[in-house]
């Protein structure tokens, strides 16, 4: 993406954002851009299942309004998540579809188990390559 300096406020990518450019357009479509963040599995920082992190300003942005959204940190992060493989991927738009994230997010953190890790990994890998809210 090219640099934007929108001083406070942190906008999330959005379709035919004129930030994104040709390469990156194939990188995010083709969710690439994510293999990076394996490091970050590797390092223990993150796994391979969970919520999937923000932006730090959207975090307290978000804390302050959705409830439960503070939630969300019991659990380290991951590429994937269950929200994602519900549908919930993309930009949100309006309070309520970060709200319907969250709920996913806590649903995942309440009924963890391998099991269901693999079922999760296995939604992403069929559904996610080429999804048409990866931009």
């Amino acid at each position: 993406m090219r640099v934007r300096e929108d001083g406070s406020d942190v906008v999330q990518a959005q379709r035919d954002d004129d930030r994104i450019t040709r390469v990156g357009l194939f990188l995010r479509r083709t969710s690439i851009d994510e293999l990076p963040q394996l490091l970050n599995v590797l390092k223990g920082e993150m796994s391979l299942v969970g919520p999937r992190p923000h932006a730090v300003f959207h975090d307290e942005y978000y804390g302050r309004i959705v409830a439960d959204y503070d939630s969300r940190f019991k659990t380290k992060p991951g590429l994937t998540g269950l929200a994602q493989v519900s549908g919930l991927r993309g930009q949100t738009a309006e309070v309520r579809d970060m709200a319907a994230r969250v709920d996913k997010d806590l649903e995942y953190i309440r009924s963890w188990s391998f099991i269901g890790d693999i079922k999760i990994l296995l939604r992403t890998v069929l559904i996610f390559a080429f999804h048409p809210a990866a931009y």
